[in-house]
């Protein structure tokens, strides 16, 4: 295996990971927050909310730090990607390119965190809700 190969196909099944893992928080929260909205509507124990609020909570931090780890992994190849680029015509250098011409809001990782944040903010709001109505 030669060190171009190398370095693309960790960057690539990386790249997949990390999307396969946003997927499924995604179907994941989906799930728990129908849940919520059917413990609400149903007037369930308020227990149930504290529970399903403090779920989401830690499916939010879990899928945060999985997510880290994915970003550093994909941020290890590209170095050597670029390096590797810079025998190729200044158009097809896709790495140096991106690197050069990427925000700070147009990316995945701002879309990653700010869906995982808002699951955050839902489920502490739920415990708070939840604990509320236990209270009372």
């Amino acid at each position: 295996m030669d060190e171009w190969q190398y370095l693309w196909d960790h960057f690539k099944f990386n790249a997949e990971q990390r999307l396969k893992g946003f997927n499924f928080f995604v179907l994941l929260s989906i799930f728990a927050d129908g849940g919520v909205f059917t413990a609400i509507d149903r007037q369930f124990n308020p227990v149930l909310l504290v529970l399903l609020g403090a779920f989401i909570i830690i499916l939010a931090l879990v899928f945060w730090l999985v997510d880290l780890r994915s970003q550093h992994l994909l941020r290890l190849t590209i170095p050597g990607l670029q390096e590797l680029e810079k025998s190729f015509p200044p158009h097809s250098r896709l790495f140096a390119n991106d690197s050069s011409r990427h925000g700070i809001i147009v990316r995945y990782s701002t879309a990653f965190r700010g869906l995982i944040l808002c699951q955050f903010v839902f489920g502490t709001g739920v415990v708070i809700y939840g604990a509320a109505l236990w209270a009372c």
